[in-house]
């Protein structure tokens, strides 16, 4: 893993949190987009080397909205950067991690994405992201 990505905070509402985030940062979201196939729509903001995602459930069964249901609005995952994510899945498998999706899927942002059950992290969902080249 070479470095955290980004940080994914649950929301309720970008239109609400684009706000927030906007005087927060003092910068405009660089992105927009909505991944239909995880029922969420997402925000990025860049802060210096850093990157925050903000996710907005699409349909009431999202892993986001049922994450909201159950924890809130707040920290949903920190993603890493990989080189080879399926060099990555092989070798945290082989670790003991439980991994969510044996094969990656296309996430925001530009990215192959799979994640790490929080069982198996301390109670931390963990992304692993490797740009798609």
């Amino acid at each position: 893993m070479n470095k955290i990505e980004h940080i994914g905070i649950a929301v309720k509402s970008l239109e609400v949190s684009n706000v927030i985030f906007e005087k927060l940062f003092g910068v405009p979201r660089y992105k927009e987009e909505e991944v239909a196939s995880e029922g969420v729509k997402t925000a990025f903001y860049q802060n210096g080397p850093n990157k925050i995602e903000l996710l907005e459930a699409t349909n009431p069964e999202s892993p986001i909205a049922k994450f909201i249901e159950k924890k809130g609005e707040g920290i949903h995952h920190i993603a890493f950067d990989v080189d080879d994510i399926y060099s990555e899945i092989k070798r945290l498998k082989a670790e003991g991690f439980v991994v969510l999706n044996d094969k990656p899927k296309k996430g925001a942002d530009n990215k192959l994405v799979t994640f790490l059950h929080p069982k198996s992290t301390n109670g931390v969902l963990i992304e692993l992201c490797q740009e798609i080249r």
